[in-house]
Formats: structure tokens, C-alpha cells, sequence
């Protein structure tokens, strides 16, 4: 089966961790935190389009990454017999994601 156009599901995480970056960038300026927030989220709406670009995760198993800006890296699945995309979360480049765990 192929896909024409995604339906693309934005997980809750996704959303908290998008309002936590609008509200980090807000606290030294508002607009900035914003524009950042819309910016990554029209990245994302862009994979509703069949001919947008994917790669698979080298970090995450069976996920698909998007690169929204030079600073965060979002994080999704997609579902062909479905045609959904669902998108996990959104992360800094430099935080360790998946986060490592201890012994």
C-alpha cells in the first residue's frame, strides 16, 4: 500500500515538550519562543506530504527523525496500512535521547 497523503497524530509529549521549548526561548524573548514553536510545528504538519523527506532514527528503534531546526531533532512512527504518522516528541540536539539507563 501506498500512501498519497499522512495523517499526522501529535502525541501529548510532543505537545508539552513543544511548550516547554517555547517557554524556555520566551523567557529571553516571548516572540522568539513563539516563532520557534510554529516553525517546528510546520515542519512537522509537512509530513503529511507523501514526497516529504524521511530517514530513520540511528537513536531510537523503529522511529523515523526529522530535523525541525539546527537545534531539535523530532521524533515519529509511521503506519502505512494506516497512512498515519505519530509524532513523539521534540528534543534539543544535545540532550541524550534516549536517555541512557543506569545499572
Amino acid at each position: 500500500m501506498s500512501c498519497d497523503h499522512w495523517q499526522v497524530i501529535r502525541r501529548p509529549e510532543y505537545i508539552e515538550d513543544l511548550n516547554a521549548i517555547e517557554q524556555w526561548i520566551a523567557q529571553d524573548n516571548p516572540l522568539a519562543g513563539i516563532d520557534m514553536w510554529l516553525h517546528i510545528d510546520e515542519q512537522v504538519e509537512q509530513l503529511a506530504d507523501c514526497n516529504f523527506p524521511r530517514r530513520p532514527s540511528q537513536r531510537v528503534a523503529n522511529a523515523f527523525e526529522l530535523v525541525a531546526h539546527k537545534n531539535y531533532i523530532v521524533y515519529f512512527d509511521q503506519h502505512e496500512p494506516t497512512c498515519t504518522v505519530t509524532v513523539r516528541t521534540v528534543v534539543h540536539v544535545a540532550r541524550v535521547f534516549p536517555p541512557l539507563i543506569s545499572s
